[in-house]
Protein backbone atom coordinates (compact mmCIF):
# COMPACT_ATOMS: atom_id res chain seq x y z
CA UNK A 1 0.00 0.00 0.00
CA UNK A 2 2.62 2.38 1.03
CA UNK A 3 4.63 1.94 -2.13
CA UNK A 4 1.69 2.62 -4.47
CA UNK A 5 1.31 5.69 -2.71
CA UNK A 6 4.99 6.58 -3.16
CA UNK A 7 4.52 5.61 -6.78
CA UNK A 8 1.43 7.79 -7.38
CA UNK A 9 2.95 10.69 -5.75
CA UNK A 10 6.18 10.26 -7.74
CA UNK A 11 4.20 10.11 -10.87
CA UNK A 12 2.10 13.52 -9.58
CA UNK A 13 5.29 15.54 -8.76
CA UNK A 14 6.59 14.85 -12.33
CA UNK A 15 3.69 15.97 -13.57
CA UNK A 16 3.74 19.07 -12.05
CA UNK A 17 7.09 19.60 -12.54
CA UNK A 18 6.97 18.96 -16.26
CA UNK A 19 3.76 21.98 -15.65
CA UNK A 20 5.97 24.27 -14.25
CA UNK A 21 8.91 24.29 -17.01
CA UNK A 22 6.30 25.38 -19.38
CA UNK A 23 6.74 28.59 -17.35
CA UNK A 24 9.15 31.44 -18.19
CA UNK A 25 10.00 34.60 -16.63
CA UNK A 26 9.64 36.86 -20.05
CA UNK A 27 12.47 38.69 -19.64
CA UNK A 28 14.37 34.97 -18.87
CA UNK A 29 14.88 32.26 -22.03
CA UNK A 30 14.60 29.42 -19.24
CA UNK A 31 11.92 28.10 -17.26
CA UNK A 32 11.18 28.85 -13.71
CA UNK A 33 11.61 25.25 -12.18
CA UNK A 34 15.71 25.39 -13.90
CA UNK A 35 16.00 28.98 -13.19
CA UNK A 36 15.71 27.03 -9.07
CA UNK A 37 12.89 29.16 -8.39
CA UNK A 38 10.41 26.59 -7.01
CA UNK A 39 11.71 25.49 -3.41
CA UNK A 40 9.16 23.14 -2.38
CA UNK A 41 6.36 20.87 -4.00
CA UNK A 42 3.78 19.15 -1.63
CA UNK A 43 0.83 17.66 -2.62
CA UNK A 44 -1.51 16.41 0.32
CA UNK A 45 -3.82 13.00 0.15
CA UNK A 46 -6.44 14.95 -1.45
CA UNK A 47 -4.25 16.26 -4.54
CA UNK A 48 -4.13 19.45 -3.37
CA UNK A 49 -0.70 21.43 -4.43
CA UNK A 50 1.32 23.75 -2.10
CA UNK A 51 4.31 25.47 -3.59
CA UNK A 52 6.67 27.60 -2.13
CA UNK A 53 8.81 29.72 -4.92
CA UNK A 54 10.57 32.76 -5.08
CA UNK A 55 11.55 35.04 -7.66
CA UNK A 56 15.02 36.35 -9.05
CA UNK A 57 14.41 40.41 -7.88
CA UNK A 58 11.87 41.04 -4.91
CA UNK A 59 10.61 44.10 -7.12
CA UNK A 60 9.82 41.48 -10.36
CA UNK A 61 6.58 43.69 -12.26
CA UNK A 62 5.53 40.65 -13.51
CA UNK A 63 5.41 38.36 -10.68
CA UNK A 64 1.31 38.36 -10.68
CA UNK A 65 1.61 37.28 -14.75
CA UNK A 66 3.99 34.44 -13.24
CA UNK A 67 1.61 32.86 -10.20
CA UNK A 68 -0.83 32.32 -12.43
CA UNK A 69 1.04 31.02 -14.95
CA UNK A 70 1.60 28.65 -12.49
CA UNK A 71 -1.41 27.95 -10.70
CA UNK A 72 -2.90 27.70 -14.57
CA UNK A 73 -0.35 25.11 -15.56
CA UNK A 74 -0.66 23.48 -12.29
CA UNK A 75 -4.57 23.54 -12.23
CA UNK A 76 -5.04 21.79 -15.41
CA UNK A 77 -3.38 18.84 -14.15
CA UNK A 78 -6.51 16.26 -14.39
CA UNK A 79 -5.58 14.73 -11.03
CA UNK A 80 -4.86 18.45 -9.24
CA UNK A 81 -7.58 19.77 -7.09
CA UNK A 82 -6.34 22.98 -5.56
CA UNK A 83 -3.01 25.24 -5.88
CA UNK A 84 -1.62 27.78 -3.14
CA UNK A 85 1.44 29.00 -4.38
CA UNK A 86 3.53 31.02 -1.23
CA UNK A 87 6.05 33.48 -2.44
CA UNK A 88 8.77 33.20 -0.30
CA UNK A 89 12.02 35.02 -0.11
CA UNK A 90 13.92 32.92 2.15
CA UNK A 91 16.44 31.72 1.37
CA UNK A 92 17.12 35.24 -1.39
CA UNK A 93 17.68 33.02 -5.15
CA UNK A 94 20.69 33.34 -6.72
CA UNK A 95 22.23 32.02 -10.05
CA UNK A 96 23.90 29.12 -7.84
CA UNK A 97 20.22 27.65 -7.49
CA UNK A 98 19.74 27.05 -11.18
CA UNK A 99 20.57 23.67 -12.97
CA UNK A 100 22.89 22.83 -14.89
CA UNK A 101 20.97 23.16 -18.17
CA UNK A 102 20.06 26.68 -17.17
CA UNK A 103 23.89 27.93 -16.15
CA UNK A 104 24.83 26.45 -19.86
CA UNK A 105 21.34 28.63 -21.19
CA UNK A 106 22.67 31.87 -19.76
CA UNK A 107 26.34 31.75 -19.98
CA UNK A 108 27.00 31.01 -16.35
CA UNK A 109 29.47 27.15 -17.55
Amino acid sequence: MFFNMEKEYLKIEAEIIAALRQVYDPEIPVNIYDLGLIYKIDVDNYNNVEIDMTLTAPNCPIADQIFEDVKTKISELHSIKKVNINLVFDPPWSSEMMNEEAKLELGFL
